[in-house]
């Protein structure tokens, strides 16, 4: 028996003729429920084109995000609510983030200040768990630009 995301997965294939599609992942945006269905939802709207990732935070067997790749989104209960493809990824310092990009990801007032507090936010405690140091300004950013299908 298929699980929601196979069968959801599949779907989409079907109907859009393709044969060897490449899934990326499966993965919802955010660490808690809330989050997952709030960026979930940006993505459905069509606000959210972008995602930032700490490429420190990747184990170094880890796949990373490549363009044409297709990644199924989920919600805050793990079900599959749109499909996206990658059109672009870049990887550059955290400081090096533009105004653009922060549109791009389509989070709170689309502002470069709006993005760098809630990212540091979101950083920070993750590299104090993972990597034992602080957060810096001149971390490398895996930037993943996006279209929903």
């Amino acid at each position: 028996m298929m699980t929601p995301v196979e069968a959801y997965w599949q779907n989409f294939c079907e109907q859009n003729q393709l044969v060897d599609a490449h899934l990326y992942a499966a993965f919802g945006f955010g660490m808690s429920k809330d989050m997952q269905n709030e960026l979930a939802q940006l993505v459905v709207d069509g606000t959210k084109r972008g995602t930032a990732s700490a490429l420190a935070l990747y184990e170094d067997d880890e796949a990373k995000p490549q363009v044409g790749d297709y990644s199924i989104i989920l919600d805050g209960d793990s079900q599959p609510v749109a499909v996206i493809q990658t059109t672009q990824v870049e990887i550059l310092p955290f400081n090096a983030i533009t105004e653009a990009h922060a549109k791009r990801e389509g989070e709170g007032d689309l502002s470069l200040a709006y993005w760098q507090q809630a990212h540091i936010a979101f950083f920070e405690p993750l590299f104090k768990e993972v990597k034992q140091r602080d957060f810096k300004s001149d971390d490398l950013i895996l930037f993943e630009t996006f279209e929903r299908k």
